[in-house]
């Protein structure tokens, strides 16, 4: 009976001391958990802090490097801006050089073209009408006002470029000699400014033109196959090969 007493008087002891105790942990327990709670809050705004500023420097690298691009090109257009300012002054003197250029330029046309003629004249007589016309037409380009300095002195080299190229090739054109009864009609072969020699189709008549006579002359028959070669040749009818003809020695002016 004693025991059983005891024991219940245990278990009211119990009973009255269980209710207060967890009355007093709750507060501590509520508290840890906020402070989880405030922690795991916490630490998602150092996450998302820590992304903006990982974001920032990104953007920080890229706004670095679009500025270096940006000064280098701008470098490379200051070099190309003082280049054009270098040919602006440049093209400036040419303009001021101009008039002086074209005053001095004048003169040499003229007689470039005078002399032109002369040339023509003294030559042997090959492309007559063509030459001649040329020379015609030079003569008119200084009085054009309609063609600038630098036409007229283009227009003036062309036509001494093509004399030019006259001495260093051969052709074989047709034409005639002689005038009324005495015209022969055949073919000339002109080797460069040295000779040219005149051919009838039944090479019955051979010629070559003489500086001193200002004519004509008979050819030795010796040449004959040589000048037929060398109109085939000219009329690329054969492959160049060396042909003979008659020069005179150079003399005293």
């Amino acid at each position: 009976m004693k025991k059983a007493a005891i024991l219940g008087s245990a278990a009211v002891m119990l009973a009255a001391f269980g209710a207060p105790a967890q009355a007093q942990f709750k507060p501590a327990l509520d508290t840890s958990e906020q402070t989880a709670r405030d922690t795991a809050a916490s630490q998602q705004r150092i996450d998302q802090l820590d992304d903006q500023t990982a974001s920032l420097l990104n953007d920080y690298r890229a706004n670095l490097k679009q500025l270096e691009a940006a000064r280098r090109y701008n470098a490379s257009l200051q070099r190309n801006i003082e280049a054009q300012d270098r040919e602006i002054s440049r093209l400036r003197e040419d303009i001021e050089n101009v008039e002086g250029l074209q005053r001095a330029t004048q003169p040499l046309m003229e007689d470039m073209i005078a002399k032109f003629s002369d040339i023509v004249g003294a030559d042997m007589p090959f492309l007559i009408e063509d030459r001649s016309a040329r020379a015609g037409r030079l003569s008119g380009v200084l009085d054009n006002p309609s063609m600038s300095a630098a036409q007229k002195y283009r227009l003036i080299v062309e036509a001494y470029q093509i004399e030019n190229e006259y001495g260093r090739t051969i052709s074989a054109d047709p034409g005639t000699i002689g005038e009324g009864e005495d015209m022969l009609t055949g073919e000339f072969l002109r080797v460069g400014r040295i000779a040219l020699i005149f051919k009838t189709p039944d090479d019955s008549v051979l010629r070559i033109y003489d500086q001193t006579q200002g004519d004509f002359v008979n050819l030795e028959r010796s040449y004959l196959p040589d000048v037929k070669f060398a109109i085939r040749m000219a009329k690329a009818q054969t492959a160049p090969d060396v042909f003979f003809v008659p020069v005179k020695p150079p003399v005293a002016q």
